[in-house]
């Protein structure tokens, strides 16, 4: 690994490089979407409730195990760069893929997924690679082709594993075991590294363990706004994964293929917003009018997902939803550029260590909501509920985004289009 290419590689390439690291990552991650939830189901024989519970644990599992890994890794990306931290994801990932592709009882299941919150360190080592590479000016257009190859990875990837998880329910696992090893592969032989020898530093436990982590977001007073932000989006985003899967299939009977579609047809949307869209709609409107409607968007768009009495009008709902997609690269940018170079990793695996918290509080909340409001003993019948809640975050976050950001009160000087 030490003999890798480095930052003498042109910027262009080496973005390039990423970016095709992150749409396999995305690619191997979306493909058991569809199917994991039914194949907990499946061990509670077709109980939505106690799988919905069980589903929500296992969420809280990966979690933790987010918390605990990713400020080490962005120490140890700081100490001795980006490729060795992402080859090392990728690895373990397929190899954890394999385990829960054999996974004989729910109990492997939940150990499998436990090892790939360990092991999914990847999207934010590219966060910190990204910044590497690129300029203050344009890291907003280039965090949103990051998301525009996860938007493609979440085309392909539940699209995929839908169509998989038809003819077996194991298959999408190993379909994703393959493209995490070819990944590694193709890091292996391709990926340059993009922190330079004399940009590191020195590993430290102190920066490692996830209070550590988490008090650099203190130490600038811009980025505490910020992270509060980015707090209440993460945990909004954990109703996604965690319950919209049971969610469709309870309320709208669809089947692991028309979830794959919908899924799919949610990535074209979030790559059209983050690929397309960010560039000309932060220099028009600036950073932080761009993370505000994309805040609002988010507000807006859960709510009629979970108010949609229908399939078609969920569908509908999309779009609005994919504009949200604005929101984090714009608050991204604004962050990397108030932290030295040296510090992208620890900001990046702070960053992970605050989803990871999210985590811990998000799959319970959600899927105990939903299994609550469609037991007997609810008093109102909502199945939306989870998806209402997360709407309130959003709102939340959009209020603490102003507040924040605002100029009168705010040292970031960069708000605005034309301001330098």
């Amino acid at each position: 690994m030490s003999n890798a290419p480095t930052v003498s590689t042109p910027r262009r390439a080496a973005v390039l490089f990423i970016l095709v690291t992150v749409v396999l990552d995305m690619l191997s991650f979306g493909i058991i979407i569809p199917v994991l939830p039914k194949l907990v189901e499946e061990f509670f024989s077709g109980d939505t409730a106690q799988a919905a519970m069980f589903y929500g644990l296992m969420g809280t599992a990966w979690a933790v195990m987010q918390f605990f890994g990713s400020p080490i890794q962005g120490a140890l990306s700081d100490r001795f760069g980006r490729r060795p931290i992402v080859l090392l994801s990728n690895l373990g990932l397929g190899l954890d893929y394999i385990v829960m592709a054999l996974a004989p009882t729910v109990s492997w299941l939940f150990l499998g997924r436990a090892i790939s919150g360990l092991a999914s360190s990847s999207f934010s080592t590219a966060g910190a690679y990204i910044a590497d590479v690129t300029p203050a000016e344009h890291r907003a257009a280039a965090f949103g082709k990051i998301g525009m190859a996860f938007g493609i990875g979440f085309i392909l990837g539940p699209a995929l594993g839908g169509w998989l998880g038809e003819i077996d329910p194991r298959l999408p696992f190993w379909g994703a075991a393959a493209l995490s090893l070819v990944n590694a592969c193709y890091g292996f032989f391709v990926l340059p590294e993009s922190l330079a020898p004399e940009k590191r530093m020195a590993f430290s436990w102190k920066r490692a363990n996830p209070v550590g982590s988490l008090v650099l977001l203190r130490s600038h007073h811009e980025l505490f706004g910020l992270a509060a932000v980015a707090f209440f989006g993460y945990l909004a985003h954990t109703v996604l994964p965690n319950v919209s899967v049971l969610y469709m299939g309870y309320r709208y009977g669809w089947g692991t293929a028309t979830v794959g579609l919908t899924l799919a047809g949610v990535g074209v949307a979030v790559m059209i917003v983050q690929g397309g869209l960010i560039r000309p709609v932060t220099a028009r409107l600036g950073l932080r009018t761009t993370l505000l409607v994309g805040l609002l968007s988010g507000t807006i768009g859960f709510s009629a997902y979970g108010l949609a009495p229908e399939g078609w009008i969920f569908c509908l709902a999309i779009p609005v939803m994919a504009f949200w997609g604005l929101a984090g690269p714009a608050g991204q940018a604004l962050m990397s550029r108030r932290v030295s170079s040296s510090e992208q990793g620890q900001l990046q695996g702070a960053m992970a260590s605050l989803n990871g918290l999210t985590g811990l509080i998000g799959p319970a909340l959600f899927t105990q909501s939903f299994a609550h409001f469609i037991g007997p003993s609810a008093a109102w019948h909502l199945p939306g509920m989870p998806f209402l809640l997360a709407a309130l975050m959003m709102l939340s976050a959009a209020a603490i985004a102003w507040w924040a950001t605002h100029p009168g009160r705010s040292a970031i000087r960069d708000l605005e289009p034309g301001v330098k």
